[in-house]
Parts: C-alpha cells; structure tokens; sequence
C-alpha cells in the first residue's frame, strides 16, 4: 500500500479510529503456535462491565462510520457477555458495525442462532488455519472435531436461511489443500489466507519485508482487558501502549500528539519504532 492509497482514511480517521478491538475477557482455549497468547500476565482478567458501558456510550457520539471488534488476544465467545455487549453496541451506537472473530471451538448452535440476530454484523471470522486433525491439534491444542461439528451446524444454518451473515475462514500461511478440503467441506462460506506475521518479534514472519509506507493501524484502537492501549493488534502484550482507558477517553488516547503525528504526517513506518520492523 502506498502513501496515496491512505488519503481517503487520512481524510475521515484522522480524529476518530476507523476501528476499535476491545478484549473484553484475556482467556483463550487454543494455544496457536503462532501466537503469543500462552505469554501473556493477562490472561484470566475481565474487562469491568462499568468501563465496557462508558467505552460504548463514547462510541455512541462518533459521527462517522467505524467498526467495532470485540477481540483482540483472546477467543471471546467464551464472555458469556458478549451477546449483551454486542447488542447493546448495536442499540446504542447508529454508526457502528459489528466484526466477530472466533477459533469455532465455543461457536455452539446456541451462540449462532444469537449472532443470527445481530442487525449490523460485517462478518463472522472463523480461525480455522488447519484441516487435517493431527496437524491441527499440535497447531491449536484443541480438537479439531469439535470445532469442525460447529462449523458444520453454522453451514447448515447458513444454507437453510437462518444466518444471512458473511462467514470467512481463515489460515494463516496459505495452502492449496486447505482451501479445497473447506470448499467441499463449506461451499458457503468464505475463505482467506493470512501472512504470517511476527507479532513485532514474536515469531519469524512468512515474509519479513518492512514495507516503505505508513500503517493503516495507526488509525485503530487496540484495547486489552485490563485497559491499556496497546500500539496495535500485533502488540499483543502491551509492550508498546499509547495509552489507558482507565484514565483517559477513547478519542483522548487516540489523538494523544505523539500518535496523532504518524497520522497526520502519513510517516513511512520505518522512520519510528517499533513499526521499523513489522513486515504486518
């Protein structure tokens, strides 16, 4: 992406994210490989439901179009809060829209039908990232059955008319057999292949080439469970926070001069730290 591919987002976004993740619950069932969640001090902590409540009603008096993803590190179909937090956002905040992310695994038939219901709902973003079950256990740490039986009950869902949302699966690193095996498997839904990337320096990337242009997440929030803002959805620790919702609003982290600058200037990531080596 080159800098004039930013313009329009530099137009809108420059005071307000064009997206926020929120972790509400840091708990996971999986233990990718390729992620650092097993890593994290955080895990087991909720987000309080006061601050869930403030965080929206902010959300509440934006004035343009964003989207709002209740993820981040974590599987969040296991806050039995989500459904209240996602209808909640959809009652009180007229120009947001909804993006879910989940590993399948708690994506019961009970936590569908609900989804079902969402009115303003992106998509439905499944990591699959594995289809043969050995490959996938020692990928993931959890059955792959389980998580298939669950794909297999949304399909059916899907094709009968009842959930009229997008559904994608996902893989990360890309592979020819997995994309036949889900489009047999699946025809309905989606499929997208992701690059590996690092995590800044977590892991080794599929490709570790910084690109000469600025970064689109510079124009997100990336929220932890525990409050703090962490510079992007590839800090995954918090190791380079811009901020914390616990003491300041959303749009005051947002814009805090230090971060606003890379916006406002359309910076080449390799002119600052740690975005110098994010090949994301």
């Amino acid at each position: 992406m080159n800098t004039l591919e930013f313009v329009p987002i530099w137009h809108r976004y420059l005071d307000q994210p064009k997206e926020v993740s929120l972790e509400t619950f840091a708990y996971c069932n999986a233990a990718c490989t390729f992620c650092p969640y097993p890593t994290l001090e955080r895990i087991g902590q909720k987000m309080p439901d006061q601050l869930i409540a403030r965080l929206i009603g902010e959300m509440a008096t934006w004035e343009t179009e964003f989207h709002f993803s209740p993820f981040k590190v974590n599987e969040p179909f296991l806050d039995k809060r989500l459904k209240d937090i996602c209808q909640k956002f959809e009652a009180d905040v007229s120009l947001g829209t909804l993006r879910l992310f989940t590993n399948g695994s708690a994506l019961t038939l009970t936590n569908i039908k609900w989804v079902a219901e969402l009115k303003r709902l992106t998509h439905l973003w499944i990591s699959l990232n594995e289809h043969r079950p050995d490959e996938y256990q020692k990928l993931m740490a959890i059955p792959f059955e389980r998580t298939a039986k669950n794909l297999d009950a949304l399909h059916k869902e899907v094709d009968e008319g009842r959930f009229t949302h997008d559904v994608m699966l996902s893989r990360v690193g890309n592979n020819i057999e997995f994309q036949h095996y889900c489009h047999e498997r699946w025809p309905l839904f989606g499929q997208h292949m992701i690059k590996k990337d690092a995590w800044i320096s977590f892991t080794e990337p599929d490709d570790g080439r910084i690109p000469n242009a600025p970064c689109i997440r510079w124009f997100e929030l990336s929220i932890m469970a525990n409050g703090v803002v962490s510079l992007c959805c590839m800090d995954g620790t918090g190791e380079y926070s811009i901020g914390n919702v616990n003491e300041r609003s959303l749009l005051e982290v947002y814009n805090d001069p230090v971060y606003r600058e890379r916006r406002e200037g359309l910076w080449n990531r390799k002119k600052v730290m740690p975005c110098s080596r994010c090949s994301y």
